[in-house]
Formats: structure tokens, C-alpha cells, sequence
């Protein structure tokens, strides 16, 4: 049997997959403007299909400090979510959530993690129910991880994950703008009968790949 990888992806399945980021993460910018009580908009989703070795140089380097929001999912579909910002929009957003005014080098304390963690699930959260809703499919989040970190450190959680599904994955940029414009960053990582699943419900032969 033929593993269904990314590197297999033909341009029929990469565009679906594009438009299933684009639906989750407009859906995400309405659940971003509730929580912060703001307008937000957002630009057309960037989706790229990268190596995982150039994921960190996507985001700023591998080095750059990010905040990281990490899930499991499971249910019809088992795999796992990121979200990841950087460190200045990560202080924007605890400090418009807790109504305070730190400055982006302060180190968080435990009640601007939660924060960080209440917003990532949320966005996350939303983003989940989105695919669910258009692919008829049970997607059940786990509580969230929280880490700030350099982005190298915070991508090699899921690694092997990353490995198993080959060497390439989908990274989805999307740009908000409230008061200050913030960068963020998707990975959706279903495993391989996952994606099997997800193509299959929006209609696409998934057989080449039994």
C-alpha cells in the first residue's frame, strides 16, 4: 500500500488542502475579534508547502522567540495543531486580554501563559470546527501547550510527527491587523489516514494511494 504523504500531494490535493486553511483561518480572524473585543481583519492567508528544515527561516529565523500554542486532536481525525506568533505580538495579545501595558522583552508570568494559552486555543479551537463543519468530520481538541521559546525549540515537539508524514508540510502565514499587524502561524498535521479522510469527504479519490 502507498503512503499518502505530502511529498505525493498533487496540485488537486494542495489546492484543496489551501482552501481548507483559508475557510479555518478566516474563521479564526472572527473568533480573534471576539476575544479582543476589536476589529480585526485579515489578509489572504499565505500557504506554503515547505521542507521542515525551512520552517524556522519561514517564521524569522530558528532562533527568533515565538510563543507557540500546541494541540492534539482526535476523533474521526487524530493528529495535532500549532499555533505560533512572535514575541512582540505575543505581548500585544496577553497585554489587550489582561488590559495591561508591558513592554515585549518582559519575561510572561503564569496569568499572561494562560492568556497566551486561552487565546491559541481559541483561534485553534475555531480553526478545528471550521474543517469539521465542511468536512462532516469529529475533530476533538486537547487541552493546549503553551511555550515561549526559539522557534527551533518549539517546532521539535512535534518533529517526529512531521517525520512520519515526510519531509515537507503545510504552513499557513496569516497576517491581522487591530491596532498593531501580528503574524501567525498554522500547522495542521493530521496523520496519514487523516488526510485520507479529510480529501476523501470533500469528494477527491484518495484509491491511487491503497
Amino acid at each position: 500500500m502507498a503512503d499518502l504523504s505530502l511529498d505525493a500531494l498533487s496540485e488537486q490535493y494542495y489546492d484543496v488542502l489551501k482552501e481548507l486553511g483559508n475557510i479555518g483561518a478566516g474563521n479564526a480572524t472572527t473568533a480573534l475579534a471576539q476575544m479582543l473585543g476589536a476589529k480585526v481583519d485579515m489578509s489572504v492567508p499565505s500557504v506554503k508547502l515547505l521542507e521542515f528544515k525551512d520552517v524556522g527561516d519561514c517564521m524569522g529565523g530558528a532562533d527568533q522567540i515565538m510563543a507557540g500554542i500546541y494541540l492534539r486532536m482526535e476523533g474521526d481525525v487524530d493528529g495535532s495543531i500549532m499555533f505560533l506568533t512572535g514575541q512582540k505580538e505575543a505581548r500585544y495579545l496577553a497585554n489587550k486580554l489582561i488590559m495591561q501595558d508591558k513592554s515585549e522583552d518582559e519575561p510572561f508570568d503564569e496569568m499572561e501563559l494562560s492568556a497566551l494559552k486561552e487565546i491559541g486555543n481559541i483561534i485553534t479551537g475555531s480553526y478545528l470546527n471550521s474543517l469539521a463543519t465542511m468536512t462532516n468530520l469529529k475533530m476533538i481538541p486537547s487541552v493546549p501547550y503553551v511555550a515561549v521559546d526559539m522557534a527551533g525549540a518549539i517546532l521539535s515537539v512535534p518533529a517526529i510527527e512531521f517525520g512520519l508524514m515526510g519531509d515537507k508540510l503545510l504552513l499557513i502565514e496569516n497576517k491581522f491587523s487591530d491596532d498593531v499587524q501580528i503574524s501567525g502561524y498554522f500547522i495542521l498535521l493530521p496523520d496519514i489516514d487523516g488526510y485520507k479522510k479529510i480529501l476523501s469527504s470533500l469528494g477527491i479519490d484518495v484509491s491511487m494511494f491503497d
